[in-house]
């Protein structure tokens, strides 16, 4: 796909180039398993990337780029399945680009879902040939430039829908959702983020899309008109167990509000980031300095997590819950978000392996993805020891971590992040189409 990284597992830090962006259409991508290679040279070019054998390995997990047609081998089986199967939890791909079949193999491998985002786009779009021809077409036909790339990325969410499309049916709607948020710039705009929702819902028109809207205090009243609506809602943006508990709230608020008398079809996932957790943490850690402040580096973000699925087991029990059981209503499972590692001296699976268990999603860019495939244990290590992650909970707050700051700072890290991809995004297309000399520079 667009990214490729992290071959193998003995240096946390290594990953590999993204493909040259002067290929006239993007790489096919070929998921295969190497038995007996690592990778010490990479060279890439606009047609493949050359791997040079050094020395045995364990087994890994490799994405080979090639500009030849199809989609590889059928792939053997993985601990993606075993993910799912054994311990409940839904592997997703926190990527999208095109050729969107190259999705093909990553969903033979185990691969139950994606998750999308501006970031994401703007990197599939700004660096791909691949959206040219229909960009063309769309300024040609008088489209602006925001207008053609909402069809761009509807596009890309249709076929990706189609694709996972079997595991939806396959799961009576449970699973096979592919995600795709509102703009970035509604991020304060209540009322603006329901209307774009419900256009997003109606363009895509897909039974298997997730309208993604950011947990921001101004878009948690969205989240439960859009859920009261029908329309099911992927909440991003997550930081903090306040937040998320006013998520769990509007779910069901939004159940309670629609009038259905089946509530079976509407869904959610509430995403819930955790390597930023740490990355912030552990700078103010560092300030702090003593060796008590820093044994508590990288513990941060896991022990929230955990006491966030402990929150998620406590609203989704009892009377109100099951009252809306009754009417088909199925659970907003939590989505691990932000799990690939910032940080190179820290385990490559630590925002994955620690956080198994049932009823919940862990969305997974290249880098973790093939890091878990290639090294990843499956057991359900979620709620192994909540009274762990309460001690380190605690013991930050004591040290002065105050977690209602970090909540909001990263959010607005976040949001502000996602405007920068997407205001970007559209600058490159405007750059584009003028290049095409389809438009007045």
């Amino acid at each position: 796909m667009a990214t490729i990284s992290k071959l193998s597992n003995p240096s946390p830090a290594t990953s590999l180039p993204a493909p040259s962006s002067s290929s006239s259409s993007l790489p096919r991508v070929f998921l295969g398993f190497n038995t007996k290679t690592s990778f010490s040279k990479v060279a890439s070019s606009s047609s493949r990337l050359s791997l040079t054998n050094t020395q045995p390995w364990r087994t890994s997990f490799v994405v080979r780029c090639s500009q030849s047609s199809g989609n590889g081998s059928p792939i053997k089986r993985t601990t993606l399945h075993d993910l799912y199967e054994r311990e409940g939890q839904s592997p997703w791909y926190d990527n999208l680009c095109r050729p969107v079949t190259d999705l093909i193999p990553l969903i033979e491998s185990g691969v139950r879902g994606v998750t999308s985002n501006p970031a994401i786009f703007q990197k599939a779009i700004s660096s791909s040939n691949a959206y040219n021809d229909q960009f063309r077409e769309l300024v040609r036909a008088g489209k602006d430039i925001e207008t053609a790339y909402w069809e761009l990325v509807v596009k890309d969410i249709q076929d990706a829908c189609k694709l996972f499309e079997p595991i939806y049916d396959q799961t009576d709607g449970g699973d096979g959702y592919v995600s795709v948020e509102v703009s970035p710039r509604l991020a304060d705009d209540t009322q603006g983020t329901v209307e774009a929702a419900k256009w997003l819902h109606k363009v895509v028109d897909r039974p298997n899309v997730y309208i993604k809207i950011p947990a921001t205090a101004p878009c948690i009243p969205s989240i439960k008109e859009v859920i009261s609506l029908g329309i099911s809602v992927n909440v991003t943006l997550i930081f903090s167990l306040t937040r998320y508990e006013a998520v769990i709230d509007a779910y069901l608020d939004g159940l309670e509000a629609s009038g259905l008398s089946d509530l079976s079809r509407v869904t959610s996932v509430a995403s819930f980031f955790v390597s930023r957790v740490d990355t912030l943490i552990d700078k103010m850690l560092e300030k702090i300095g003593t060796p008590e402040a820093l044994d508590l580096r990288g513990k941060a973000a896991v022990a929230q997590a955990g006491l966030a699925y402990k929150l998620y087991q406590k609203k989704f029990s009892g009377p109100r819950w099951e009252a809306l059981v009754k009417k088909g209503a199925k659970k907003q499972r939590l989505l691990w978000a932000s799990t690939s590692v910032k940080n190179p001296a820290y385990p490559d699976t630590l925002y994955v392996a620690p956080l198994i268990g049932p009823d919940t999603v862990s969305t997974m860019p290249d880098q973790a993805l093939q890091a878990f495939v290639d090294h990843g244990s499956v057991a359900r290590t979620i709620d192994s020891n909540v009274s762990e992650a309460e001690g380190i909970y605690n013991a930050l707050e004591k040290l002065g971590i105050d977690w209602g700051y970090v909540g909001d700072q990263l959010e607005v890290e976040g949001v502000d992040s996602f405007k920068k991809s997407f205001d970007s995004l559209l600058d490159t297309l405007q750059e584009k189409a003028n290049s095409l000399k389809l438009v007045s520079p």
